[in-house]
C-alpha cells in the first residue's frame, strides 16, 4: 500500500485548511509546497511538512510552482539526475488566488503532467471559457479531479440531502429557499477591501468567488445522482427524540433510472452594490480615506481598527482574518509591537488622482487593484462586486407524472390537462446572497415539500409534516471544534474524498470513474455545468434578461468545441 503524497500550491488559508485535513484525517501526507511568500512557506514546511527542527530538502520547498514544475519534468526525463532518486507525488493541491487556477492548469498539461490528481480550490477559473478549456483538456485525464465546492461534504448537508432526496420525509422537493449571509464585517473584509472587491474581465464577481459553491449546493441538493458518499457517515437514522443516530454502513444508490429526472429549464438573476457606495458615506467622516485618520472611526461599524485590533488582536485572536492582514502577525510576541505592526499596515492609503499626491503615494489604477488595502474606508474604496443579489433557478420535471382522468373528461379536465402537457410540473429554488447581516457565512433555507417542510440552519434541521401536524428538531452531532470551523466539516468531508478516491485509484485498482463517483461525488463534466450556471445567473444579472438553460449550454459547448 503506497503511502500517498501531496504537493500544495499556496500556503495560505486554503492551503493550510486542505493540509490540515490531510494531515489529521486520512493516511496520505503533504510531502512539498510551492509558495512565494518565504514566512508563509516556512510556517507550512514546519507544520505539515519537514518539522519545526528539520530543514528542507530540495524536493520539499519551491518558491513558485512554475519552479516546482521545472523540478519535476526535470525528475522524470534525466534519469541520472539528482532529484530522480526522489519520488513524484501523487497529485497537487491548487490553492492559490482565483485568478491562477487557470494558468497552473494550463500548464500542467503543457507540461505533460496531466497524471497527477489534482484538487483545486473554487472557483475552476474566473471566465466560462477557461472552466470549458480545463473541461476539454481534462475530459479524458485518468486521474481524480476534484473542487473546493465544500458545501457537498459537510455532515449537516449530507443528512439534510438524504432526509430529503432518500428518506423523502417531505415528500417531493416543490421549491427551495436558501440564504448566504456573509456577515456585515467579513464583507467588508474580503469584498470591499481584500482580493475579491473587484469584479472578473468577463464581468462576474461575488457570486462566482464566494457563492459558487451556494449555486452548486442548490444543484447537488435538487437534480444530482443520489450516490453515497464512502468518506463519511453514511446511512442516518431519526429516532422519536429527534436525535440523528449514525450507522456504518454503505449503500450506493446508482438506479436512477425509475426516478423522475430534472431538466434545468431558466435562469435569473438580478443583484446591486448597494451599501458600499460613496453616497452611503458619513458626512461627518469628511475627505477621510482610511479609518486610521477618520475623525468618526470609534462610531463606524466597519472600522478596520476597530475589527482588527479590538475584536481580534486584543481577544488573542490572531489567526483569520487577522493573519490575511499581517500574516506573520503571530511572530510578534510583544503585544505592543503586534498592535504597532497592524496600524503601520492598516494606515497604508492611496491617492486616487495623479497630480496632487499630498501623501506621496499615487498609485495607478491597476496597481491599486492589485493589492488589497484592508485600512481604506468603506465607502472609499474600488470595490464593484455585488453585496446583495437574488437567483432563481427553474427545472422541468421529465417526464411529467401521467395526467389521471375519467374516460369522458368534461372540458375543465380538457383545459387542465393540456395545460399540464404544455407546462409540466417542476422545481423553482432561489438564492440570496447579502452582505449586512449579523451571521456569517452560517447558510440558512428553507425547503418546501409535497408532504411537508423543512427549515435549516448551520446547527439544526426542523421538519415539519402536513399530515400529523407534528415538528421534529434535529440537532446535527458536533463535531471537534477544528472541523466544526473548517466550513461546518466541509473541508475536511472534501479532503477525505479526494484522498479517498485517489487511494482506490493507486492502491485498491479502482477505474477512476467509479472512484471519482463514489468518493467525491462528482465529475469534471459536473464541476463545469455548476460553473456555467454560476456564469448564466451573471449574465441574466448584467443583461436583465432570463437565461433559458438548454439552448444557452447548448452554445457555450460548440463555441468551445465540445
Amino acid at each position: 500500500m503506497k503511502e500517498l503524497s501531496f504537493l500544495s500550491i499556496g500556503a495560505g488559508s486554503r492551503g493550510n485548511a486542505y493540509a490540515r485535513a490531510i494531515s489529521t484525517s486520512t493516511p496520505a501526507r503533504i510531502a512539498a509546497v510551492a509558495e512565494p511568500d518565504p514566512y508563509k512557506r516556512r510556517i507550512f514546511g514546519e507544520k505539515y511538512i519537514w518539522g519545526e527542527h528539520n530543514s528542507p530538502n530540495p524536493s520539499q520547498e519551491f518558491e513558485s510552482w512554475t519552479e516546482w514544475i521545472d523540478y519535476e519534468t526535470k525528475r522524470r526525463s534525466e534519469p541520472d539526475s539528482e532529484s530522480k532518486s526522489e519520488s513524484g507525488v501523487d497529485g497537487i493541491l491548487i490553492c492559490t488566488l482565483d485568478e491562477t487556477h487557470i494558468t497552473i492548469l494550463t500548464a500542467l498539461s503543457s507540461s505533460n503532467l496531466l497524471d497527477l490528481h489534482v484538487l483545486c480550490e473554487k472557483p475552476l477559473a474566473l471566465s466560462l471559457s477557461d472552466c470549458l478549456s480545463v473541461y476539454s483538456t481534462r475530459k479524458h485525464s485518468n486521474t481524480i479531479f476534484s473542487i473546493g465546492h465544500v458545501l457537498r461534504y459537510s455532515p449537516h448537508n449530507l443528512l439534510l440531502r438524504r432526509l430529503v432526496r432518500e428518506q423523502k420525509v417531505i415528500g417531493d422537493i416543490v421549491s427551495v429557499e436558501h440564504t448566504e449571509p456573509v456577515g456585515f464585517w467579513h464583507f467588508a473584509h474580503s469584498y470591499v477591501r481584500g482580493n475579491w472587491r473587484r469584479e472578473t474581465e468577463s464581468g462576474d464577481g461575488s457570486l462566482l468567488t464566494k457563492s459558487c459553491h451556494d449555486v452548486d449546493f442548490l444543484l447537488w441538493l435538487i437534480e444530482a445522482p443520489c450516490y453515497t458518499n464512502f468518506t463519511t457517515t453514511d446511512t442516518t437514522s431519526i429516532n422519536g427524540s429527534g436525535t440523528a443516530e449514525y450507522a456504518t454502513t454503505t449503500t450506493i444508490d446508482d438506479d436512477e433510472s425509475t426516478k423522475p429526472s430534472l431538466k434545468l429549464r431558466s435562469i435569473f438573476s438580478t443583484g446591486h452594490l448597494t451599501q458600499f457606495t460613496p453616497h452611503r458615506k458619513p458626512p461627518a467622516a469628511g475627505s477621510a480615506t482610511n479609518c486610521t485618520s477618520c475623525p468618526i472611526e470609534r462610531e463606524c461599524i466597519y472600522s478596520a481598527i476597530r475589527i482588527y485590533r479590538d475584536n481580534h488582536l486584543y481577544q488573542g485572536k490572531t489567526g483569520w482574518p487577522l493573519k490575511i492582514v499581517c500574516p506573520d502577525i503571530e511572530d510578534y510576541a510583544d503585544p505592543k509591537a503586534a498592535e504597532d505592526y497592524l496600524l503601520s499596515t492598516l494606515k497604508e492609503d492611496y491617492d486616487v488622482e495623479e497630480g496632487e499626491g499630498a501623501k506621496g503615494n499615487t498609485l495607478t489604477a491597476e496597481e491599486i487593484a492589485d493589492r488589497t488595502w484592508y485600512g481604506r474606508c468603506v465607502w472609499e474604496s474600488d470595490n464593484d462586486v455585488c453585496d446583495d443579489q437574488v437567483v432563481v433557478l427553474s427545472w422541468d420535471t421529465i417526464p411529467p407524472p401521467p395526467f389521471n382522468s375519467n374516460s369522458n373528461p368534461n372540458p375543465a379536465t380538457q383545459r387542465r390537462k393540456a395545460q399540464a402537457n404544455k407546462s409540466p410540473p417542476g422545481i423553482t429554488a432561489t438564492l440570496h446572497m447579502i452582505a449586512p447581516t449579523e451571521s456569517q457565512c452560517t447558510r440558512r433555507g428553507r425547503i418546501y415539500g409535497t408532504s411537508g417542510e423543512i427549515t435549516y440552519n448551520s446547527s439544526q434541521i426542523t421538519i415539519y409534516t402536513f399530515s400529523t401536524k407534528q415538528t421534529r428538531i434535529i440537532d446535527v452531532p458536533k463535531q471537534s471544534p477544528e472541523e466544526e470551523e473548517a466550513h461546518g466539516g466541509g473541508d475536511y468531508g472534501l479532503a477525505r474524498g479526494f484522498v479517498g478516491a485517489v487511494d482506490a485509484v493507486v492502491n485498491k485498482g479502482w477505474g477512476v470513474e467509479r472512484a471519482q463517483r463514489e468518493f467525491v461525488g462528482c465529475d469534471l463534466e459536473e464541476v463545469v455545468r455548476s460553473h456555467g450556471v454560476v456564469f448564466a445567473a451573471e449574465e441574466s444579472r448584467r443583461g436583465e434578461g432570463v437565461v433559458k438553460w438548454e439552448g444557452w449550454w447548448r452554445g457555450m459547448l460548440g463555441t468551445a468545441g465540445i
